[in-house]
């Protein structure tokens, strides 16, 4: 597996090599000790699954606040996104920056948030699938979230925000503006 780092500091992108032959390819899409040895010590125990039947559809941008803050790690199965992660660290030099990468099921990328980011996504195709491994059970009483479409932010979302599918929860998160900080 390539580990690749990204713009903002404890964000990844990781390429699972896959092997071919005439039946199709194999790809080993989860080694813990790979992401042990470029520093990262996260115990998953919750897996989450998504579908979205249209393309424009955006989820997020979400986060869990401590202590049963969440990193996670984002795999397409169908279909196409534009992932986004917002660095949300009081004390980074790169708070409220974002990455944002294209995670594609036919190339098999996967993309490492961990704890201190808003993530969201939106999908680029119709009947698109997205899993995600999650170091924290959900908790209800401790999710927050960001307006995905806050212009501070500077996202190029592929959807205007008339022609997008998002949820009225989604809808009315605060801007960044109006957050307080979160992440020490």
């Amino acid at each position: 597996m390539d580990v690749i780092s990204l713009q903002i500091e404890g964000l990844l992108l990781l390429r699972p090599r896959r092997h071919a032959d005439e039946r199709g390819w194999f790809a080993e899409t989860y080694r813990r000790d790979v992401l042990c040895a470029v520093g990262v010590d996260d115990r998953f125990i919750q897996d989450n699954q998504s579908v979205s039947a249209r393309a424009g559809t955006v989820r997020g941008l979400h986060f869990q606040k401590p202590p049963q803050a969440q990193s996670k790690l984002v795999r397409v199965l169908s279909g196409a996104i534009l992932d986004v992660a917002v660095d949300l660290r009081g004390s980074s030099p790169t708070f409220g920056h974002h990455v944002a990468v294209e995670l594609d099921a036919a190339k098999g990328e996967m993309l490492y948030v961990p704890h201190g980011f808003a993530h969201g996504f939106c999908t680029l195709r119709n009947d698109t699938a997205v899993t995600y491994k999650c170091d924290a059970y959900y908790a209800p009483g401790h999710e927050g979230g960001l307006l995905w479409n806050d212009p501070a932010l500077g996202i190029a979302w592929p959807v205007e925000a008339g022609a997008a599918t998002v949820s009225a929860k989604d809808q009315a998160l605060p801007r960044l503006a109006e957050l307080p900080y979160i992440f020490p």
